[in-house]
């Protein structure tokens, strides 16, 4: 079993220790959910490791039992529970680069999306999520955003294929939403944003989407995501391959202003 799924490992620890600690403050379920805005049968489910506990529960929680820090210190494991198994890592590499370049072919890159996009793309995946699961990756999706407020600033490149702009998922309303996200995005110093458009006849980026994240200290890894499966590439000639690869993809693809101004001008067709 998954160390990260409900009922085992780190969420089954986490658990024992909120309970332990409310325990010890002498407190009811039921007087800890009003103090922290959840039912004492959630509670219950986060003593147990059946439901995975929002950062903002864990940071209130702490304070309301007195704990020290102790519920607080697991904050980052039990966070890696709200992705999928096959993501973890890559979330882990993705908080810590310095520099992240991204070429996506199909949807707009996680750390891009809106709210309403990623709660439709989860929507549509088969099997079907429950909506405990959406909910939990909706918020996982939106917390990686905080690479966007890290000081010293990330670089942060992407490119992204026409018609993946050009695609209604969710219906118009979200894909409005979703163009004006990558307008703002892109207007970040730190941030650029590409289109690689349907006419370019040469496309070096064929074999498909992929992400490398540079560590600091210069170590490069290389991501790539398809079907619910991940491969992270670690071997130092294949990721700079893929790196290579990119500063291709980017020379052919549009410039950052001119691709600001090709969503701006989809915005308008929306």
């Amino acid at each position: 079993m998954d160390e990260y799924e409900p009922g085992s490992g780190t969420l089954h620890v986490f658990g024992q220790q909120l309970k332990l600690c409310r325990l010890r403050a002498g407190m009811e379920r039921s007087r800890l959910g009003a103090l922290t805005g959840y039912s004492a049968s959630t509670i219950a489910s986060f003593e147990q490791g059946r439901r995975i506990p929002p950062p903002k529960f864990i940071d209130t929680v702490d304070d309301v039992l007195d704990a020290g820090g102790v519920l607080k210190a697991g904050k980052e494991e039990v966070a890696r529970a709200q992705y999928p198994a096959f993501f973890r890592d890559a979330a882990r590499l993705e908080a810590e680069a310095v520099e992240l370049n991204s070429y996506d072919t199909h949807v707009v890159k996680g750390l891009l999306q809106t709210e309403e996009y990623t709660r439709a793309l989860l929507a549509m995946r088969r099997p079907l999520l429950d909506e405990e699961t959406i909910e939990q990756r909706v918020a996982a999706r939106l917390a990686r955003k905080d690479i966007f407020h890290r000081q010293p600033a990330p670089l942060l490149s992407f490119v992204v294929e026409e018609p993946v702009l050009r695609r209604p998922l969710g219906g118009k309303l979200a894909q409005r939403g979703q163009l004006e996200q990558i307008l703002l995005t892109g207007q970040k110093r730190n941030v650029e944003i590409q289109v690689m458009p349907l006419d370019q006849e040469d496309n070096a980026g064929v074999d498909g989407p992929f992400t490398v994240l540079t560590r600091r200290g210069g170590e490069q890894v290389a991501y790539m995501e398809a079907q619910g499966r991940s491969t992270l590439v670690t071997d130092r000639q294949a990721v700079h391959a893929l790196a290579a690869r990119y500063g291709i993809i980017r020379a052919q693809a549009l410039t950052p202003r001119e691709s600001l101004a090709f969503v701006e001008k989809l915005l308008g067709e929306v």
